[in-house]
């Protein structure tokens, strides 16, 4: 029972500091996502067994010049494209790879075109269409959160059929479909209560979420799996590391992005 009041406790500061911060103004919200980011940084270096004070710099500088004061509109294009091709590698490495190779030289490529891109384009999404709009952001957090708790209770009450066994032994088929059920719903009702986007753009969105956010889920169990640790970090109690709360927005943030800035 502890346990749980922990965890509960802990979720839900997490959650208050991410939509304050949204709300507060967009300098409190690339703040306190630059202070996760490296928090976030720090857990996976350690997780890929990395030392590097430069890739802190690195994150910094880019996060600045890349998304808060975007210096030039090519670079970031580039840099999805980049970031588009290393995350479907990614998930190539999870369906027909044993390992990934994260203490190779591809974990370099790893760190600044998952971690960091997933972090620039994470805090670009909310300013797609230049004006700040913390509805947008929210929405998309709405849905990871929708996704995840509808494919917790369906895989709890009806999951037998396994998803990815080898990499997540809990997750199934059933509860992957609940979640993107759960995610679709959560777009219907965001559309309904905020009209910032059409009703169709919420649930692509909703459907890239939920998939993505699945297929980042599995890619972060891979390397925990491969680094033999249950969580990426111990700073929220009940929930792991900061990196196990956001591995999902990480990896379906520069999907996400991209079509928002195809379609708005």
């Amino acid at each position: 029972m502890k346990e749980l009041f922990v965890r509960a406790l802990s979720g839900l500061i997490y959650v208050a500091m991410v939509i304050i911060a949204m709300f507060a103004s967009r300098e409190w919200f690339f703040g306190l996502f630059f202070i996760l980011g490296i928090i976030t940084m720090y857990e996976f270096l350690k997780l890929v067994h990395l030392k590097s004070y430069l890739a802190y710099l690195l994150f910094s500088l880019s996060l600045y010049f890349l998304s808060y004061s975007v210096f030039d509109d090519n670079a970031v294009n580039l840099l999805l494209i980049l970031t588009l091709f290393v995350n479907l590698f990614l998930l190539k490495d999870i369906l027909w790879v044993n390992k990934i190779p994260m203490f190779e030289k591809k974990k370099y490529i790893t760190v600044i075109f998952y971690i960091m891109s997933g972090f620039i384009f994470l805090t670009l999404t909310p300013t797609v269409q230049t004006e700040y709009k913390p509805f947008v952001i929210l929405g998309i957090f709405i849905l990871i959160w929708a996704n995840d708790s509808f494919a917790y209770l369906v895989g709890k009450n009806f999951g037998r059929t396994k998803l990815l066994e080898r990499i997540s032994p809990k997750k199934t088929v059933e509860g992957f479909l609940g979640g993107v059920a759960g995610a679709l719903i959560a777009g219907f009702l965001i559309h309904k209560f905020t009209e910032i986007y059409e009703l169709w753009i919420w649930l692509i969105i909703s459907l890239i979420t939920s998939i993505f956010g699945t297929i980042g889920d599995l890619v972060q169990s891979k390397f925990k799996r491969q680094a033999d640790v249950k969580d990426s970090g111990t700073i929220m109690p009940g929930h792991g590391g900061i990196y196990d709360r956001l591995d999902s927005i990480i990896y379906a943030s520069p999907f996400i992005y991209s079509f928002l800035e195809i379609a708005t």
